[in-house]
């Protein structure tokens, strides 16, 4: 009954992501661009069926979870989560104690057929500032393999980059920072609310830099270097609250979303959730 484990592993982490007050998104906290918190809980429900559904293929799972978005709540909330976390679900399928491992194969192993259904995927979505490409245009039946396509347009979005650089993010970065504000906080909310702030502050967001445009996302990650070195250096970070909450307002003012930064902060909140799918699997065996 893995796929039930990783189907619950997907919801919680798509929920442990909304109840941190991560300033420019969307939390229990504060709604914003137009949406509120239930927008995107339902949007993890219809999602997860199909992204984590047992031997579907890579392409299928994401133009289906996409689908199932559409459906449930018209718009799109959750591409960026869908093109992160269909491959760590499906690589936690045969996946023994290495969950990395599996999921290079399953990137690897990604074929034509999975490229179409994943642009199909993209264009049914119409992410903010998808814009057209020079090559490997997702409007287009997909003529490379999908590692191809994501590492042409790696330099322009960190989700693509994480699919051609191994999902280094969130295995080595969000993975640290996660273990780090574990250890220290053992509460969920300040765990996610500091992996959200590494990545912010790491490099500028690209979703905000397509809309925005360079300045405002390096603005932005300035900003977010400020507020992570006072999380870490905080003995209550409940006194930090109030100044997230005029951050937040702020960035909502302007229509500043770090989507990026969200979406890979749920990727490796799922990864930590899958390991422990995998050891519980494994203690059983």
């Amino acid at each position: 009954m893995r796929q039930a484990a990783v189907e619950a592993a997907f919801r919680a982490a798509c929920a442990d992501e909304l109840a941190a007050l991560k300033p420019g998104n969307v939390h229990v906290h504060a709604g914003g661009h137009g949406a509120v918190v239930d927008d995107f809980l339902r949007s993890a429900e219809a999602a997860a069926p199909a992204l984590c559904r047992a031997g579907a293929r890579l392409g299928e799972r994401v133009l289906e979870a996409v689908s199932a978005t559409q459906a449930a709540v018209g718009w799109n909330t959750n591409l960026g989560i869908v093109l992160l976390c269909a491959p760590l679900a499906m690589a936690a399928e045969t996946a023994g104690s290495d969950l990395r491992a599996a999921l290079q194969h399953v990137l690897r192993s990604a074929d034509l057929a999975d490229a179409d259904a994943v642009f199909r995927g993209i264009t049914l979505a119409a992410p903010g500032g998808l814009g057209s490409a020079p090559s490997h245009d997702v409007r287009q039946p997909a003529t490379v393999l999908l590692t191809v396509a994501m590492a042409e347009a790696a330099h322009r979005d960190r989700i693509a980059w994480a699919w051609t650089n191994g999902f280094d993010d969130v295995f080595e970065m969000g993975a640290a920072s996660f273990a780090r504000a574990l250890d220290r906080w053992r509460d969920p909310v300040w765990v996610t609310l500091s992996v959200y702030l590494r990545f912010l502050a790491a490099f500028p967001d690209s979703h905000v830099q397509r809309i925005h445009g360079a300045a405002a996302a390096e603005r932005t990650r300035r900003k977010a270097v400020s507020f992570e070195r006072d999380l870490q250096y905080s003995e209550n970070p409940a006194l930090l609250l109030p100044d997230l909450l005029a951050w937040d307002a702020a960035l909502k003012a302007e229509g500043v979303n770090p989507g990026t930064s969200a979406d890979l902060t749920v990727a490796t909140v799922f990864v930590q959730r899958l390991q422990d799918v995998l050891r519980d699997s494994g203690n059983r065996c």
